[in-house]
């Protein structure tokens, strides 16, 4: 059972002195990063960040790009002057995908390792009660990753979704893309097979409504569980449906191994939609290269002309040797969101007062970031779009909207 909220008065103070530094804890001992684990003064000319994230278990894929785009974050903000002329510090830990471990590692973190911010994880799953600490113990809380219903629906009033769309407005161009079809042209059957994730369900269930509402009938409805590898009975069960479309509610590898599935049995469908996991730079070799006319959403691309993504993307570059994907970016969104409120109030720091004014600064301005200008809801809901990114000649292209389109969208699919 997680403890109430112990008082900030009442924390250690875990400091490193002279350059900040990024440190990943994946050991119970403070020493495995070779942090003080005293509790002398706090160091004020650095401010720690901490953050929990899934960098192993079942979302320990894109958990890693979320670290990458945190770390690269606070590289850069170092790099160019820091927050309010300090140096920013990272304290990761690893939550393991565990939705009981990240509550108490958020509670850590306040209280035991010096938290003077918080950044989310990663997750759905993890996302709220991630977000349920924050809100007891009243600090701001910006995540990359928590985009279903049910973070909007807790009452939270200190949390922000660092991204353009929640997830069942995720495929909504499309789904006005194939609306628009003549009637004759629109498919008329849809697979769904999704894993038992908020998120994954929120951005397969937004599209299958939207479709159903229109007389898209829903074939094979499967849901699975997050730990599933086999994936022979529900691609069967698909490729036995013959539906014209099928539509995967996916984190990375549940899809690769789906899709890999489908293909083996020879299913052809007219579209193929998957979230998450095209977007992945790894995703084309796990599948075999068959990726032509693959789509999914995405509140990213790195070719994005704002001025903020431009010097993203060539500071991640230079760092890693290739664009940033989507979750790199929405971690260093977050980054930027906090950064804007703490530079506009002034303050960083855990005490009450400083954290309600992030909170309501938050609430009552829109801010740049590499995914464009963001603004939110009472809820912390974001008010944008998704894009619809499509495999063209195997490069993955924005398709929809059409006055952003890299490449025209691509229907029926070519054979996998």
């Amino acid at each position: 059972m997680r403890l109430g909220p112990t008082r900030r008065p009442a924390r250690a103070h875990l400091r490193r002195t002279g350059v900040a530094a990024t440190c990943v804890v994946l050991a119970s001992t403070l020493a495995a990063c070779g942090l003080d684990s005293g509790s002398g003064d706090a160091d004020d000319d650095e401010i720690v960040i901490g953050i929990s994230l899934p960098l192993t278990g079942d979302f320990s894929e894109p958990g890693k790009g979320v670290q990458r785009g945190y770390e690269a974050w606070a590289e850069h903000v170092n790099e160019t002057g820091g927050l309010l002329g300090k140096d920013v510090r990272l304290v990761i830990l690893d939550d393991q995908s565990n939705a009981d471990r990240v509550a108490s590692d958020y509670e850590r973190l306040i209280n035991q390792e010096g938290a003077d911010l918080i950044f989310g994880p990663f997750s759905t799953r993890l996302v709220v009660p991630a977000a349920q600490v924050a809100q007891d113990y009243g600090f701001l809380f910006v995540e990359p990753a928590g985009a279903a219903d049910e973070v909007f629906e807790q009452g939270f009033d200190n949390l922000f979704y660092a991204a353009p769309a929640v997830a069942d407005d995720h495929y909504n161009l499309l789904a006005e893309q194939i609306l628009a079809m003549p009637e004759d042209q629109r498919p008329r059957t849809a697979a769904y097979a999704t894993m038992d994730d908020p998120f994954a369900q929120g951005t397969a269930y937004g599209l299958r409504d939207k479709l159903a509402a229109a007389g898209v009938a829903t074939v094979v409805d499967e849901v699975y569980p997050p730990n599933t590898t086999d994936f022979s009975n529900i691609a069967a069960q698909i490729a036995d449906s013959d539906a014209d479309i099928v539509v995967g509610g996916t984190q990375y590898q549940d899809a690769v191994n789906l899709i890999v599935a489908l293909q083996q049995l020879g299913y052809q469908p007219d579209l193929a939609a998957f979230s998450t996991a095209p977007t992945n730079p790894e995703f084309p070799s796990a599948i075999g290269e068959k990726v032509d006319g693959i789509v999914s959403p995405t509140g990213y691309t790195p070719e994005a002309q704002f001025a903020e993504n431009q010097e993203f993307v060539e500071f991640f570059t230079e760092k890693h040797g290739h664009a940033p994907s989507e979750d790199e970016a929405n971690a260093w969104t977050t980054g930027e969101v906090v950064a804007a409120a703490v530079e506009a109030v002034g303050c960083a720091d855990p005490s009450a007062d400083c954290q309600q004014q992030l909170i309501d600064w938050l609430r009552d301005n829109e801010v740049p970031t590499v995914v464009g200008p963001l603004s939110w809801d009472a809820q912390g809901r974001p008010e944008s779009a998704h894009l619809i990114q499509q495999y063209v000649d195997g490069e993955i292209r924005i398709v929809l909207p059409g006055d952003l389109a890299e490449a025209e969208f691509v229907y029926p699919k070519p054979a996998w």
